[in-house]
């Protein structure tokens, strides 16, 4: 157990994120962990895909690459290296990782947890490729307790890498919950790398914001943990990017829903949670509060749900409209003599061509055909053929973006739950012995926290027609089939306008999209926040590819564009 503030950065937020972070991380500054968060839902049914060409593999391949690189460096640092690329073979990527310890003299102790991967269970449905549980942090934290120097796991939840070290490192028990809420909300900060330090910001061009330039290569963050679960959100010296509340505010709403922000070890207050400036790029985050987790954990299930293919007409100058009623006639005409209509087809005319263009690509509109069908072959000759027996003899024209391919599979993610005391969490430490996580003693079941009370309206007053982004900020992403879109501004005067403004009606007037859909909001008014929960507006997952922007990752820029009457006062 220590006192002292645990430092522990971050070196990945995806699979495929900066490959050199891990070596920035480690020679940017003094370092006690760094974690590397490399899973995702759509990563999950990649790697599965993996293993069913070869059991061996199942995990994040890109970490043996780094780890060739840097797990020397890391070793001479003393910094411990905790990650879930273990994926869908947590063993078998420690086992990698110990030969290539090995063979470079370096001599790291090598653990791994592991449970998580229910597939063989069997029960969830057909077609299902990766069924997952998410564990929480203990096993990471009994792991680094018996000596691991670099600790592989699998799916646990990407807030769990910092919150395990912390309980390590701390010493604290399942029933520290503020202990540990603290250090979940801090890795949920740190999980998707630079979005904590001014990427994808709303706010990114404002003025007084560092220079675009500084932009270019945002720094990785870390955080400074302390013994009562507090942390300030940080970076090395010197890299690029900034942190402010801001940026800890935008990712603090990123996939996240109602104020009970629910894990396997700990549920975490997100209404409790302060920040405060602590210097320059220094946010301390104080106050959260804790409870007892829920009775069961999440299993993301992942199948492949047929094949899909996809053509995207070109509809340039004139008769735009016209143009396209013409063309899904003829193909629906194709698919009706060819007999073998794909079960779903989906048609959307992006209206993306402006009057009197002075150049050809911003005189077009874009036409998108998806279809998808449990048979490969319902979505590839059958749409092929359709789409390119017409080039001479449809719209004038006519053209698409690229020639029409076979189908390729598609994936469907979903979710189950499991009673948490039959999941099982093994830490397998350096030294082959296995320790068995014990499951929760206490839990508590998730309740809806009621709406708290709202400020006093703003004041009537004259008001100008304007985006609503000139003074909120926003940050979205997918949950599944659902999506998350945060929604805060900046002063407490521009939250008395925004929490009565922006209600469900008022955002299903701004995205016509959500109109038909269940929406949830939630307010979050130490963040000055509202947080929407649009279930089912990305149909099966990212996987499917159902949607323009399957992972709803511009969502929340679309809301801020739309105009809005913006009372003058906060302009």
């Amino acid at each position: 157990m220590s006192r002292q503030p645990l430092r522990i950065g971050n070196a990945s937020g995806f699979y495929g994120d900066r490959f050199d972070a891990v070596r920035e991380m480690l020679t940017g500054g003094p370092l006690d962990v760094l974690t590397g968060d490399y899973l995702a839902e759509l990563t999950l049914l990649i790697l599965g895909r993996d293993r069913l060409r070869d059991p061996e593999l199942g995990y994040a391949k890109t970490f043996l690459r780094q780890a060739e690189e840097c797990l020397g460096l890391a070793k001479d640092r003393g910094v411990r290296i905790v990650v879930n690329a273990g994926g869908l073979n947590p063993a078998g990527l420690a086992a990698r990782v110990r030969e290539l310890s090995e063979r470079l003299g370096v001599g790291s102790a090598v653990a791994h947890v592991e449970g998580d991967d229910l597939v063989s269970r069997g029960g969830w449905g057909d077609g299902v490729l990766t069924a997952n549980a998410y564990l929480g942090g203990h096993g990471t934290a009994a792991c680094l307790r018996g000596g691991a120097d670099v600790v592989v796991t699998g799916r646990v939840t990407d807030a769990a890498l910092v919150s395990g070290a912390a309980a390590a490192h701390f010493g604290w028990g399942p029933e520290a919950y503020d202990e540990l809420a603290g250090a979940v909300v801090a890795g949920h900060v740190l999980e998707c790398g630079t979005q904590a330090t001014g990427g994808n910001y709303a706010f990114f061009d404002a003025p007084g914001r560092v220079p675009v330039r500084e932009l270019r290569r945002p720094g990785f963050p870390l955080a400074e943990i302390h013994a009562d679960g507090s942390s300030v959100i940080t970076k090395h010296d010197g890299t690029g990017g900034y942190v402010d509340i801001g940026t800890v505010t935008a990712q603090l709403l990123y996939e996240t829903g109602p104020a009970r922000y629910a894990g396997p070890d700990v549920t975490a207050r997100l209404d409790s949670v302060r920040l405060r400036q602590d210097g320059t790029d220094r946010v301390r985050i104080e106050g959260v509060r804790g409870e007892a987790p829920p009775p069961t954990l999440k299993v993301g299930l992942n199948a492949l749900g047929g094949f899909r293919n996809e053509v995207v007409f070109v509809l340039t100058g004139l008769a735009v409209d016209a143009k396209a009623e013409l063309v899904k006639a003829q193909v629906e005409d194709a698919f009706a003599r060819a007999k073998s209509r794909p079960a779903h087809v989906r048609w959307e005319l992006a209206r993306t061509e402006r009057a009197d263009a002075d150049t050809e690509e911003t005189a077009s509109a874009l036409l998108r055909l998806v279809v998808r069908d449990p048979e490969a072959d319902a979505v590839g000759r059958a749409v092929t053929g359709a789409a390119v027996e017409l080039a001479l003899g449809s719209y004038p024209g006519f053209h698409v973006t690229a020639p029409p391919g076979k189908g390729a599979p598609y994936g469907v993610f979903r979710a189950e739950y499991a009673a948490q005391g039959d999941v099982p969490h093994i830490a397998v430490l350096p030294d082959g012995s296995r320790v068995e996580v014990a499951a929760p003693v206490r839990t508590r079941a998730l309740e809806d926290v009621p709406e708290p009370a709202l400020p006093e309206p703003l004041p009537a007053g004259p008001t100008r027609r304007v985006p609503l982004g000139l003074v909120a900020g926003a940050r979205s992403g997918d949950k599944g089939g659902d999506a998350n879109l945060g929604v805060w501004v900046r002063t407490d005067e521009a939250w008395r306008w925004l929490v009565h403004e922006l209600t469900v009606e008022r955002l299903r007037q701004l995205l016509p999209e959500t109109g038909e859909l269940r929406v949830v909001r939630h307010v979050l008014p130490q963040l000055r926040a509202v947080n929407f929960v649009v279930e089912g507006l990305l149909g099966d997952g990212v996987a499917a590819q159902a949607r323009f922007d399957p992972q709803a990752k511009g969502l929340g820029e679309w809301l801020r564009s739309r105009h809005i009457d913006l009372p003058e006062v906060l302009l």
